[in-house]
């Protein structure tokens, strides 16, 4: 029992500190519910979040997978040199990759609807 007693007034505190911390949210006021405000919210945003995508996440994945893909490259030639057999799963798989962000935004904003 002692141990008992030994955890419980922390897990009050911690339980009452929740309690005291945590704030109710409301959808704004008018009767519209709360699908309606995250609906407004993403139509605000979309351009925005297109502009960053576009101008920041494709382009860090493109180099990411260029460097791989070059990198990758050149350790199957090593290879090649070495064992007379040249692997081309790795840098078959990286060009696809690669060529799949480079195009993606073309048709990715007509897949996901902006």
């Amino acid at each position: 029992m002692r141990k008992f007693e030994k955890y419980l007034r922390p897990m009050l505190l911690a339980l009452l500190l929740c309690a005291l911390c945590c704030a109710p949210a409301f959808a704004a006021s008018g009767g519209s519910g709360v699908a309606d405000v995250v609906e407004q919210t993403w139509k605000d945003a979309a351009g925005q979040i297109k502009t960053v995508v576009n101008n920041v996440v494709f382009p860090a994945l493109d180099m990411i997978l260029a460097i791989a893909f070059f990198g990758k490259l050149g350790l199957a030639y090593f290879d090649y040199r070495k064992h007379g057999q040249f692997e081309w799963t790795g840098p078959v798989i990286l060009f696809a990759c690669l060529v799949f962000v480079l195009t993606a935004p073309l048709y990715i904003w007509t897949i996901v609807g902006l």
